[in-house]
């Protein structure tokens, strides 16, 4: 069973997504939050798996509350939800720790398979997605990327080159011509030395330390 936590100012949203949820049997919605401090409080009380994280909310933004949220060293997964494509707060939300976003008018079918993903410990991002927001946000880090990537193996930084290219566990096997079972292992080596909670805040690892560059 997944358990969802649904943070946003608007009751309407709030009741929307959770009459979709509901006529799922693997989803259960643990609590609502109108504001971002609420929805620091009960992800801390409550532990819910995933976090659906509206950005713009009063009291304490969503982008903070995620921010909070993974810091606290939660093991919940955050999505932020964003009334446009790209909306420029949504980087900051992905660096401070979120999963990846969807858009309000997002499908039923889709909005339960993001939940689904994110809670599998996947990020919600496309290979196009990925490179528009690294493109925007793809800095110099001060804070020793390099002596992270130097844990990796050659093997490993491999794998994170192609994890920034946007390829799936099935498409780097097909390119490695390994199992799927191995790349799955190769991942989670990758994401536990450079100490990152999943494939996107990995590439951003990548790119802060000029393993590759935007337009790459």
């Amino acid at each position: 069973m997944t358990r969802v936590l649904i943070a946003d100012d608007q009751e309407l949203v709030r009741n929307g997504f959770r009459l979709i949820l509901e006529t799922r049997p693997d989803l259960d919605v643990v609590a609502e939050a109108a504001d971002g401090r609420a929805a620091v409080t009960l992800t801390r009380e409550l532990e819910p798996d995933v976090v659906l994280m509206d950005i713009r909310m009063p009291d304490l933004d969503g982008i903070e509350a995620t921010r909070l949220i993974v810091e606290a060293g939660s093991t919940a997964r955050v999505l932020v939800l964003t009334t446009f494509d790209l909306d420029e707060y949504v980087y900051s939300a992905i660096r401070a720790g979120a999963s990846g976003f969807l858009l309000k008018d997002v499908r039923p079918a889709d909005l339960i398979d993001a939940i689904r993903l994110v809670a599998q410990g996947n990020a919600l991002l496309g290979p196009t997605v990925t490179r528009r927001l690294l493109d925007r946000f793809a800095e110099p880090s001060p804070a020793g990327g390099d002596g992270l990537l130097s844990r990796l193996t050659e093997r490993e930084r491999e794998i994170l080159q192609l994890l920034a290219e946007g390829l799936s566990n099935a498409e780097m096997a097909g390119r490695l011509f390994l199992s799927e079972t191995t790349v799955k292992t190769h991942v989670s080596n990758v994401l536990r030395k450079l100490e990152v909670r999943d494939r996107v805040q990995a590439v951003i690892a990548a790119y802060d330390a000029g393993l590759v560059r935007p337009g790459a």
